[in-house]
């Protein structure tokens, strides 16, 4: 053989590897494959730990994250920059100067994805100055299929891929994204294993955030979570109940229990009949002053639950509960499961166990084939239930789900008119409750300068409404006494009374 064909035949080997090695690193999601619902047994991975031959790799290295989405984005977002930083990278606020970028997004609504779409556009002129530049789409987003062959078409510039099932995978992905001169997607369709001990980079030290359950088995046909999130799967209790002493013990004021559908917890147990009711009641017991938990659904928001909720303590008295319409017809299109009379009835459930809870919602106007009459017995349920917030949203059509299937037959002027006339109910609501408190002496936990004032102090009642008041920085991150003097159309003003003494934290 002489030089020209041992040159060839070594050409042709390589190709062949990387074929292989290509193969291996794309894995692109399967709408087909994420609908499956399997009954394979989810296994636990207790001691995740970064490889030796990762650490370092980040060293004089930075990253940015921007995220998209819920509290339970937000959360992985702590995750990803917990590895991060395990690697040696440094995080930076300027997106210009990173070395890696991640858009960690939101497949809720088009909205949300149409301000990725423009943000990888924009990226494109940071990756012309710095070629170096790794930049990276993950969250939702990237476990729909269509929406990962839009970016290998269109936004060619991005190094890598990959979903919400294998954020564990983050240091073998970016090392694949050094390497390959393609782009590095690695999405499962189907949901991986439940993996503890990731390392965290909490976004503050007074508020945190705890999963307690991924995925969500509802399908409501306008929701896309069920296949970019997969089957409920639940954490174990006592992992759950170890990290909220850790973070008590660490100094955190409050802790927000997160699952797509957080109540559904422990249902996929087969040993045991733990449910969320036994996992709170746990909790309370915790010393820690406040315990949330959100996003809730009505079906399973059952009377232990209750029951518990009503010991209140650390357990506050605001529960976020999704309606998405007062309509029988349309709940039924929606797949939601429940009636009108079964929402109302375990409405009053809640009011007979808590008498002074605070209730919001989410709803959505304008669903296919939604009349008029329909809207107003959103309107009117609204009303009945007294609900006193709610996040408001036109319809928007998810490719994959089934809503997106049907004839959109409301027309745009009569989706924004009716979410007008909603949240002019919605805003009504708002404000009486919040009047409600004029004079009252409330508990705050200030968590920092106000938004629009740094000479003003910021925080939330145990109900989630904001108080605003002047007073020393050095009450940041403490429970304090604020009586309110006025009320605006979304928050209140206090004047600071004292700080909340130990014993007279609201616990169990």
């Amino acid at each position: 053989m002489n030089e020209e064909q041992r040159l060839a035949s070594q050409q042709v080997k390589q190709e062949k590897d990387y074929s292989k090695y290509f193969e291996r690193v794309f894995t692109a999601p399967s709408l087909k494959e994420a609908k499956k619902r399997g009954k394979e047994e989810i296994k636990y991975n207790n001691d995740f730990a970064i490889d030796e031959q990762f650490l370092g790799m980040g060293n004089d290295r930075t990253f940015y994250i921007r995220t998209y989405g819920c509290q339970m984005n937000e959360h992985d977002t702590e995750v990803m920059a917990g590895i991060f930083m395990e690697l040696g990278y440094t995080p930076t606020e300027n997106i210009e100067v990173a070395d890696v970028v991640l858009l960690n997004t939101c497949a809720i609504r088009e909205g949300a994805e149409n301000k990725v779409f423009g943000e990888l556009g924009f990226l494109m002129k940071y990756k012309r100055k710095n070629p170096e530049m790794l930049i990276g789409v993950c969250g939702c987003m990237s476990q729909e299929e269509a929406v990962v062959n839009k970016i290998l078409k269109t936004y060619q510039h991005v190094d890598m891929v990959f979903g919400t099932h294998n954020i564990h995978r983050l240091p073998n992905i970016l090392k694949e994204a050094y390497m390959s001169k393609e782009m590095v997607v690695e999405v499962w369709s189907k949901e991986g294993d439940i993996i503890e001990n990731l390392p965290k980079q909490r976004l503050g030290s007074i508020k945190a955030w705890v999963n307690i359950m991924y995925g969500c088995d509802k399908f409501c046909t306008y929701c896309i979570v069920p296949y970019t999130r997969g089957k409920e799967r639940s954490r174990r209790p006592q992992e759950i109940i170890q990290e909220v002493r850790e973070l008590a013990a660490q100094g955190y004021k409050e802790i927000m229990l997160l699952g797509q559908n957080v109540n559904a917890y422990g249902k996929d147990f087969e040993d045991s009949n733990y449910r969320l009711g036994d996992l709170m009641d746990e909790i309370r017991k915790i010393d820690i002053p406040r315990i949330r938990f959100t996003t809730s659904h009505p079906r399973d928001f059952d009377n232990h639950l209750i029951e518990v909720l009503a010991q209140k303590g650390n357990l506050v008295e605001h529960i976020h509960l999704p309606v998405q319409s007062g309509s029988n017809e349309i709940l039924k299109i929606m797949a939601r499961k429940y009636t009108r009379e079964h929402f109302l009835q375990l409405v009053d459930k809640i009011k007979a166990a808590i008498p002074d809870v605070a209730l919001t919602t989410d709803i959505i106007v304008g669903y296919p084939n939604e009349t008029e009459e329909q809207f107003q017995e959103t309107l009117d349920l609204y009303r009945q239930v007294g609900f006193e917030m709610a996040f408001t949203y036109i319809y928007s059509p998810r490719e994959g789900t089934p809503a997106a299937k049907m004839v959109d037959n409301v027309p745009d002027e009569v989706k924004k008119e009716r979410l007008h006339r909603l949240n002019a109910v919605v805003a009504e609501y708002s404000a009486n409750a919040l009047k409600s408190y004029q004079g009252q002496v409330v508990e705050v936990l200030v968590e920092g300068s106000s938004k629009r004032r740094d000479d003003v102090l910021a925080g939330y009642t145990r109900k989630n409404k904001l108080v605003n008041f002047a007073g020393s920085k050095e009450l940041v991150g403490q429970l304090v006494k604020v009586k309110i003097i006025d009320t605006k159309s979304h928050s209140l003003v206090g004047e600071f009374v004292e700080v909340v003494k130990e014993a007279e934290v609201q616990r169990s």
